[in-house]
Formats: structure tokens, sequence, C-alpha cells
């Protein structure tokens, strides 16, 4: 269930609002209450944060994208390790004013580091308490009109624990099948998904930059007001059967079996900064493509990295062994999503 409101500065309403409060109530209440002037109301700030503290399970039965033919999620289900609930989170919405620095990433980490309460030897929390100091305050620096939203938890456990802080927000997600249907049959790409693991700071912020633009290294011409996602997470206990399906267009596991998977960011030469956890980070605005022409969804900016293990792989029914991928990276990677 969704926990109430709280707010997390104070919000002081017009004059009008004053004057519709105090005329509901007694005459004896009305006594104590004197309305603002101009010059009264010209000093208040509008600048108010929100905080959700948020339990919830989520299932879909089925859902289904039909064009020609259609695609279907069967069975799908997010909650929290053991079908228990999704709980722990916390949610902060903040409008940012001009060069506010707000809750972003490890920023928490940051200022635990700098209170003397985590050491500042581990590599991660000294490059932590680098990136998100900001002239005494801790998080992201932010212009005039950001809307900025951060997950984290509601309760991180023991302060001094590196540990609790990572794990404090469980999840599971189990997805039944998913199958593309056409007039000439039906193929399952995806079943019996099932994954485990911790969601990390995730970052969602809308920038105002209305009526800019900027170009892209392939000639393509963004939005500067765009949605900026940074998330970090852990895949622990992972299994599914790739029926048919390619990766990024390079790999087909079709008849492949995995069993154990894991998703981190633990070994290699690209874990600074990311406390064992594995990273996506993406950009998505309005956009009109170089070459084509066409007008329609930016995806850009995009980098994915993670450490990626298969103990059980299996090709039909018989394992072939393991597999690992190290310092596996996505980057420079840019779509430009429009109907045809």
């Amino acid at each position: 269930m969704i926990q109430p409101l709280t707010c997390r500065r104070t919000i002081r309403s017009e004059t009008f609002s004053l004057w519709v409060l105090a005329l509901s109530l007694p005459n004896a209440a009305m006594a104590e209450f004197e309305p603002l002037d101009d010059g009264t109301l010209s000093g208040v700030t509008g600048q108010a944060g929100v905080t959700i503290e948020l339990e919830t399970k989520i299932n879909i039965d089925r859902l289904t994208w039909t064009d020609e033919g259609s695609l279907n999620v069967n069975n799908m289900r997010l909650s929290g390790h053991n079908n228990t609930l999704l709980d722990n989170l916390k949610l902060t919405v903040d409008i940012a004013g001009t060069g506010e620095v707000l809750e972003h990433g490890f920023s928490e980490i940051a200022r635990r580091a700098n209170a003397g309460l985590l050491n500042t030897s581990d590599a991660d929390v000294a490059d932590a308490l680098a990136t998100y100091s900001i002239t005494g305050e801790f998080g992201k620096q932010f212009n005039s009109g950001d809307l900025v939203i951060h997950l984290g938890a509601t309760n991180y456990g023991d302060p001094t624990s590196l540990s609790d802080y990572l794990q404090a927000v469980d999840f599971e997600l189990e997805v039944g099948s998913i199958i593309a249907a056409g007039s000439e049959g039906t193929a399952t790409l995806f079943s019996d998904v099932l994954l485990q693991g911790y969601v990390g700071p995730t970052d969602l912020v809308i920038r105002n930059a209305s009526g800019s633009n900027r170009t892209l290294r392939n000639g393509n011409v963004v939005s500067g007001a765009e949605l900026q996602l940074d998330t970090h997470f852990e895949i622990t206990n992972g299994s599914l059967n790739w029926d048919a399906a390619d990766l990024i267009l390079l790999f087909n596991f079709a008849a492949v079996g995995i069993e154990g998977l894991q998703i981190h960011n633990r070994r290699g030469n690209d874990t600074l900064g990311h406390f064992g956890m594995a990273s996506a980070t993406a950009k998505l605005s309005q956009g009109t493509g170089s070459v084509s022409g066409k007008e329609g969804l930016s995806i850009h900016d995009v980098e994915f990295r993670a450490d990626i293990d298969m103990p059980v792989f299996k090709v039909g029914s018989i394992s072939i062994g393991s597999v690992q991928f190290t310092d596996f990276a996505i980057t420079d990677t840019t779509m430009l999503v429009y109907g045809h």
C-alpha cells in the first residue's frame, strides 16, 4: 500500500487560500489569523519536496502489443523476494531551484563517508565522496525547473554497513512467457523467467530545457528537454528459457536454458563507483534523424555496464558448462523510434 505523502519542506499558500481556511473556522478561531500582504508573500519561496514511502506488488495477466500480429507478455509479477511485498521503497520528488543540490546516485554513501561512518580507504566510498560532495552538500547540482525523482530506501539499516545499504530494496520479477503471434502461427521467445536481486539508487530527471536543441555525434537533432535515467541494480539469482530471440542483433540463443544467472559488477577493470552493482543510463527526448529526416523518440547516450555469470548454460536439455562475461559494456548507442 502507498503510505501518506510527507512534505520535506514547508509550503505557504497565497492569501486567497488562507481566507478560505479562515472562513471555514469558528469566529473565535478566526481572531487568531491575520492575512499576509503582498510584501510578505513576495518573500515566500515555493520550493518544496515530497517524499513517498511505498510498498506494492504488481501482477499482470497479459500485456499485448498488436500490429499486424501481436506480442504477448504473459503472467508477469513484480514483488519482493519469494513473492512478498516489494517494500522499503522511498521516492523523493523535487523541482530544483537554480544550482540546487539534490539527492542523486550514491550521494547517501558520500554523506555517511563525510560523517566518518564509512571508511574512505574503500575505493568506491572515496569515489562517491569525490563525486557527490558539492560545497558542503551531497548529491548533484541541477538547473531551475528540473524535475528530480530519486528512488532509495526508507530504512537502510546499519549506517556503517555497505551491505545493508546495497541490499535494502529486494525485488523479484517473474514472467511466464513472451510470445509472438501472427497469421503463420506463434513463436515463444522467452519462458519461465524468474529474476531475484536488489535495486540500488535510481534517478529520473526531466531537464527543463524546452526550446533548446543539440546535435548528437551521428547528426540526429534532439531536444534539450529530456528524461534522464540512471540506475544501479544486481541480479543475484535468475533462470530463464531463451527459446528464440536475438541479443542486440548479435547472438541468437534459441533453445537455451540458463540457471543461476547473476548480473553484477564485481570484477574486471570497470568496477570503480558502482559498488559491485550493474548500471544503466539513458536519455529520452524528441528527436529528428539526420538521414531519414523522421521525427520520433530519441533514446541516446545509452550505457550499460556489468559482469554476467551463467553457471548453468543448457542447449536443449544438456548443460554445456558455464559462461561468463567480464566488463560487458554497451556504449555510444543511439536509437530513433518512429512509426512506419
